[in-house]
């Protein structure tokens, strides 16, 4: 199927060196509030990259769970592939699309797990069946139906009727610790505007990149 005629221009807006702040996870907490203001369907899932000890990358969807000025975090069965992989190599990219704004932005960084009892802070405000549901996946594993999952997640619902569903010990977050920050944002003929963040010791560096 050809479909090279796929195409459209990015006109909504542009992007200046002077339009940016100087902390740049205070420039992606501007552009997150301006995602969600525009009621972008989940503003924040974004593309989790990793690589495997052989070298081959893999990519998945999961979603921001906080920000702050140590970094992003999401939550996961820590023996799925994605923590293995991340178990050999920490270095991981997080990008975020929003196609409504013309922007997208993307985050290179080292990812560590969070503490238990940050991670069952969370897990605490988790919907009672999401967090029954992490009692039962064996991430990334094989399974030979979906009744038999079901099955499991009914036995599990079960066995926690008559109290709180406790933090299982393989689930938990991680922290991506930026190294780099790009926003890009779409223009007129393929000339998009991209700034790159770079940290430098203590501080942040920020330089323009062509298209």
């Amino acid at each position: 199927m050809d479909i090279g005629h796929f195409r459209r221009e990015y006109l909504k807006s542009g992007l200046e060196q002077s339009d940016l702040l100087a902390d740049p996870i205070e420039q992606f907490s501007r552009w997150f509030k301006s995602a969600n203001e525009t009621d972008i369907p989940d503003p924040n899932a974004m593309t989790l990259a990793t690589v495997s000890g052989d070298g081959q990358p893999s990519q998945r969807t999961v979603l921001l769970k906080y920000f702050d000025e140590n970094g992003f975090v999401f939550f996961t069965n820590q023996k799925s592939r994605k923590a293995r992989e991340i178990e050999v190599n920490p270095k991981v990219n997080l990008h975020f699309v929003w196609l409504e704004l013309e922007r997208q932005i993307s985050i290179a960084g080292i990812a560590t797990p969070i503490t238990p009892s940050e991670s069952a802070r969370y897990f605490m405000t988790r919907p009672r069946e999401s967090q029954i549901a992490a009692w039962v996946s064996n991430q990334s594993s094989k399974i030979s139906s979906r009744q038999l999952l079901m099955k499991a997640f009914q036995e599990m619902k079960q066995k926690f009727a008559d109290g709180e569903v406790p933090l299982p010990s393989f689930w938990g977050g991680y922290r991506v610790n930026p190294s780099s920050i790009e926003f890009w944002q779409g223009r007129r003929n393929r000339l998009h505007d991209r700034f790159l963040y770079t940290r430098s010791d203590s501080a942040w560096e920020v330089e323009r990149l062509a298209p």
